[in-house]
């Protein structure tokens, strides 16, 4: 399909279009969060995001709020519109030609074989312009889906919560709490974007985590529990043995993994780590214990270029900061 050059309102509608689609994280899963808006004359006359359980789509959402005035509009929707007709729901492709829009603009083609390509060409051959525009936004919002698509794992976020001095906790173990309520609450608006929670089977048996989420109002988004260990697994909790086996975890297309040292350094060692979330708190520990354990490293130089900061802010007297891993087949 084609790439057409960045066009600047056309990559301002398409972002905002990416962060209409959260909404829908985690909730429409098994499908992907996607995000349409329906442009008219520089207004937007529709807007949708996949809805629970993955239905309505994002395009059916926003065609139905625009109603009449979708004739003659823009559609600007994350990923490109499905074809495949389901029992649950019409073909996106197909509603956007009942509607009568004069473009659509896509921030990524689907991989879904049922739909790869299809999408496009069929609102093509009904007459509608259509324009493929990735941008790293539309990107970051389909991460979970695109690497599931890719990889066959979900997309891994790394959580780290540590002192100045890198600490997660002091040497007797004591690490409630490293950072204050402000970060903590933070922590709990990230849990409740991810399908799974995943923990090492020592931070189980030592800190008896809830891994819930203890927000007012999002308590019922508290994902999927996932451990890493040998053990047999406790209620409700999923269990595997190795990290390679998150691709076994089905359904879940975002995976936060909390800890502690040896579990984080394992999964760093494999380099299944998408995003890492790092929380630091303004004191110092000393003598403590280190927020990783081995991740194979045997080079300075290997350590280099592997990180690119995306995303940095105050959170009381916290600071985050967010690192995407940066990969030779991405550049």
């Amino acid at each position: 399909m084609q790439r057409l050059s960045t066009r600047g309102n056309d990559t301002r509608w398409l972002n905002a279009t990416a962060r209409l689609a959260a909404r829908g994280r985690p909730t429409s899963r098994p499908n992907p969060a996607v995000g349409c808006l329906i442009v008219k004359d520089g207004t937007v006359v529709g807007r949708g995001w996949t809805r629970a359980g993955g239905r309505p789509h994002a395009e059916a959402a926003a065609l139905e709020e625009a109603g009449d005035l979708a004739a003659g509009a823009i559609a600007y929707v994350t990923l490109e519109p499905c074809a495949h007709v389901s029992p649950r729901g019409p073909a996106c492709a197909d509603l956007l030609r009942e509607a009568g829009v004069a473009r659509v603009v896509v921030g990524s083609p689907d991989p879904d074989p049922r739909t790869a390509g299809e999408g496009v060409a069929r609102l093509r051959d009904a007459g509608i312009k259509v324009d493929i525009l990735p941008t790293p936004e539309v990107g970051d919002s389909l991460a979970g889906y695109l690497t599931r698509a890719r990889l066959s794992r979900p997309f891994v976020t790394l959580k780290l919560a540590v002192s100045l001095d890198g600490q997660i906790a002091t040497a007797s173990g004591e690490s409630q709490w490293i950072t204050g309520e402000v970060a903590r609450a933070h922590v709990h608006s990230r849990r409740a974007m991810h399908d799974a929670i995943l923990v090492g089977g020592g931070t189980w048996r030592v800190d008896q985590p809830r891994l819930d989420v203890r927000l007012a109002g999002l308590e019922h988004q508290s994902p999927r529990r996932v451990l890493l260990s040998r053990g047999i697994a406790p209620d409700g909790v999923t269990v595997i043995n190795t990290p390679s086996q998150i691709e076994r975890l089905d359904e879940v297309q975002y995976l936060y993994v909390e800890g502690g040292a040896q579990t984080a350094g394992s999964f760093l060692a494999e380099d299944l780590v998408d995003r890492i979330e790092l929380y630091r708190a303004p004191i110092l520990i000393g003598k403590g214990r280190s927020a990783l354990g081995d991740i194979g490293l045997e080079s300075l130089a290997d350590a280099h270029g592997r990180w690119t900061l995306t995303e940095r802010r105050q959170l009381g007297s916290d600071s985050f900061e967010a690192y995407s891993r940066s990969r030779p087949e991405e550049n």
